[in-house]
């Protein structure tokens, strides 16, 4: 873990001496964070969702730890903490998740994160399914509805008819299959639109969007204009440190890079947990 640590310290301090880093970027000013009640119209709507019944060991069986809390969440916890004190401070919204290849495990972060967030009663999350090309979120969470995120985000359906609501402040979009056009879809001059009203509906205090990876297609680069900042995820004993200074500096050029999490660690001293770090 230290050693990777160093390495990407390293490349990053390489980089740093040729690449001027943007400062706090912010999609406007008046995306600003605001951690208000929610007025009655916003509660009905989220009241109006059907509720996401998630079974336990199921969450379990795939390592989404926060889920029940506890000591094995720890890091997870720690991560939201951070996550926290850095949207706030910047008055950021949306945290895309990524990471450089497939299979780094950004998904399983995703849904630990947005879990972790629902135990603070006052913050409302939402969490979309971005990555189209290969969505796994149903699949994980036992979703049987065949909810299209994807269908919402062409303005081909309702998003109230392709969410559900776990307790009062988790809204969580997820996709059925595979999208027949993902480029052109994340690409639409009519996703921004989407997404401002779905904010607008529901106010939530942050919301995650599990993106694809961004060495496999040029969809996640594409998409950069649309956040606030991002979480990188990579895997241990896969991800090199080559891809993860790749993919930072593409991230640092169009946005703000919010840290990377190391995932998939076999063996790892206990105060790192998942590997987070900035």
């Amino acid at each position: 873990m230290e050693k990777i640590q160093n390495a990407i310290a390293k490349a990053r301090a390489e980089r740093d001496s040729t690449l001027k880093t943007p400062g706090n970027r912010r999609r406007s000013a008046a995306d600003g964070f605001t951690a208000a009640p929610a007025s009655g119209q916003v509660s009905e709507a989220w009241n109006s969702l059907p509720e996401l019944k998630v079974d336990k060991k199921r969450m379990e069986n795939n390592r989404i730890v926060s889920f029940s809390g506890g000591k094995e969440a720890s890091s997870i916890d720690m991560m939201r903490t951070r996550i926290l004190q850095q949207t706030r401070a910047n008055n950021w919204r949306r945290l895309a998740i990524t990471s450089g290849t497939a299979d780094c495990g950004k998904s399983t972060i995703s849904l630990n994160l947005a879990f972790s967030l629902s135990q603070q009663s006052d913050f409302r999350t939402i969490l979309l399914e971005m990555d189209v090309r290969r969505p796994s979120l149903a699949g994980t969470l036992g979703i049987q509805e065949g909810y299209n995120l994807a269908a919402v985000l062409a303005g081909s359906a309702r998003f109230e008819d392709n969410a559900s609501r776990y307790g009062k402040n988790l809204i969580i979009s997820t996709n059925k299959g595979p999208w027949h056009n993902p480029a052109e879809l994340l690409h639409s001059a009519n996703l921004p639109k989407v997404l401002a009203e779905i904010e607008a509906t529901y106010e939530p205090d942050m919301v995650i969007m599990d993106m694809p990876p961004m060495l496999v297609s040029e969809d996640m680069v594409a998409f950069l204009g649309h956040v606030d900042c991002v979480l990188l995820v990579a895997a241990a004993e896969a991800t090199t440190i080559k891809q993860i200074d790749m993919c930072e500096r593409e991230l640092a050029a169009q946005t703000n890079v919010m840290g990377v999490v190391l995932n998939k660690c076999r063996y790892m001293e206990a105060e790192y947990g998942y590997g987070y770090y900035d």
